[in-house]
């Protein structure tokens, strides 16, 4: 048995005040996909407390009855700054736009993350979430993606959504400018991407394949 940690955001709003968050599917499929294969998910988020969920992303009630454990976990969640994750095994960030906004200039987060590539330990993100690479640099300045294979929410996707004015900054781009060779699938199809101990997805419909790819790392 593994031990997976989650961050999760905690951030809520979009540019324009619209609600946002985690989402959901993000979170829950892979959630269930660890726990079912009897690795241990320990769920935390960035501020902690209780996870904002994108209301765009609201389960229907046989989604809500699956994911029922996935969703209780995101009441009351530790911060995950005040947790020991020496004994973790792998580090999961699930998207939704918030990730967007209290990841990419986060310190002690990309510490804890860098703590987690150097050692060995895998790294894995979807969505929006790859936006923790955003600004995550070594100490003499370089890219933690430079040159890295990797998937995320692309241009297209963001446009297709209307959000492309509505977060701090696009990030298909951002991650290109950054050195990542990001590999990018049509809108809505599934696109995965391992490249080392880092897996990342590129859309909510690639959750499940980067789970499958942890799950094969692990």
């Amino acid at each position: 048995m593994s031990r997976i940690l989650f961050i999760l955001t905690s951030h809520d709003r979009l540019l324009d005040g619209k609600p946002t968050g985690l989402w959901l599917e993000e979170h829950a499929v892979p959630f269930m996909a660890f726990t079912e294969a009897g690795h241990e998910v320990t769920v935390t988020s960035v501020a902690g407390g209780d996870v904002p969920v994108d209301p765009n992303s609201t389960p229907s009630p046989d989604q809500a009855a699956a994911w029922a454990p996935a969703i209780a976990a995101l009441k009351d969640t530790p911060a995950y700054d005040r947790i020991d994750t020496t004994g973790f095994d792998a580090v999961y960030l699930p998207g939704g736009h918030g990730t967007m906004f209290d990841m990419p200039f986060n310190r002690r987060l990309h510490d804890l993350l860098f703590a987690f590539a150097d050692a060995g330990r895998l790294v894995a993100a979807v969505c929006h979430a790859p936006a923790v690479f955003g600004d995550m640099r070594r100490p003499d300045g370089t890219p933690f993606v430079k040159g890295r294979r990797l998937a995320a929410f692309t241009d297209s996707e963001e446009a297709a959504v209307g959000g492309t004015h509505n977060v701090p900054f696009l990030l298909e781009t951002r991650l290109k400018q950054l050195g990542a060779l990001h590999e990018g699938a049509a809108d809505w199809n599934v696109k995965a991407v391992q490249d080392g101990r880092l897996i990342t997805g590129q859309n909510p419909q690639s959750s499940g394949e980067v789970a499958r790819l942890v799950l094969a790392a692990l």
